[in-house]
């Protein structure tokens, strides 16, 4: 197993995914896989409002593949920066006929008196 990887608020660059918000992440991406595009009654996720909802199902079902769990592989790539008030991530998304696609989740992380909250920005191929 190994170490736990840190939350760091380095404007400068890249680092990988915190290990802390992994599940919150896996939760929304599952959750996208489900049809739960409003991510309604996720734990420390905000809801989607339907516009950027739909927009999230035409860019999935535009790019033509079934999103699938995410595997432990996508931490491989998937990265966050801190932006001087939020992280922004992006998590490599991973489809049941590709393995690792070109669709990624673009994620705002919030830092609120030691609590996060987790934004969905949108889904995209970038």
């Amino acid at each position: 197993m190994s170490a736990p990887i840190p939350i760091l608020k380095d404007e400068e660059q890249e680092h990988p995914v915190p290990s802390i918000w992994r599940s919150t992440l896996r939760d929304i991406a599952e959750a996208l896989k489900d049809g739960n595009f409003n991510l309604r009654s996720l734990a420390d996720v905000v809801p989607l409002d339907d516009n950027t909802a739909a927009r999230i199902v035409r860019n999935i079902n535009d790019y033509g593949c079934a999103l699938t769990s995410l595997p432990d592989a996508s931490w491989d790539t998937s990265v966050c920066q801190w932006q001087l008030e939020y992280w922004e991530v992006l998590v490599d998304l991973f489809t049941v006929e590709e393995g690792c696609s070109d669709l990624v989740l673009h994620v705002h992380v919030f830092e609120r008196g030691g609590v996060f909250d987790f934004k969905v920005h949108f889904v995209y191929v970038p």
